[in-house]
């Protein structure tokens, strides 16, 4: 228990200089978007190897919900409204990557004409693929790849949030 004796043996820090120690983590945020068949859009990025969901890092000030149609409508050209939220997976850091937490919505449905008649005019998204499931999550990186099956669970079931790390669910 503190004391008021307690309280003055510890060194308190300058409010800025304990705001600037805290851990700072990344923010991303993207999309699930499916057919009628379960098979999920994967975009092919021109400037890493794996594939990914419709996504990325959120800027300055930005929402996660924000940044996930702001994703969308850049890289498929699609600005419509976003879905429930499905999963909140916290990432590990990762190389040079720093923790996350990623976050995915339900991005709804396209039939595979639509897909073919997207737009692409971002230069960072080389192709789009409607894949299964198993062929999507062998094309992304592992972590996403647990994510993509957490999150289309997720909506199969109703669109529950689901708690992940590193792509497995847990309990909270």
């Amino acid at each position: 228990m503190l004391n008021a004796g307690t309280l003055a043996a510890v060194e308190l820090l300058p409010f800025d200089e304990y705001a600037r120690s805290l851990n700072r983590k990344q923010i991303a945020a993207g999309t699930l978007i499916r057919d009628d068949a379960d098979r999920v859009l994967v975009v092919e990025p021109s400037y890493k190897d794996h594939w990914e969901i419709p996504g990325g890092a959120c800027e300055a000030g930005e929402t996660p919900w924000r940044t996930a149609r702001r994703e969308q409508a850049e890289e498929l050209g699609l600005d419509r409204p976003l879905g429930p939220l499905l999963v909140i997976d916290h990432v590990p850091e990762n190389g040079p990557m720093p923790e996350a937490l990623a976050f995915v919505f339900d991005g709804g449905f396209l039939t595979e004409d639509e897909v073919r008649h997207l737009r692409l005019t971002d230069p960072e998204i080389r192709s789009v693929h409607l894949l299964p499931i198993d062929e999507a999550a062998a094309r992304v990186n592992p972590g996403l790849g647990r994510r993509l099956r957490v999150a289309l669970a997720a909506a199969r079931a109703g669109a529950t949030v689901v708690f992940c790390e590193g792509g497995q669910p847990v309990v909270s």
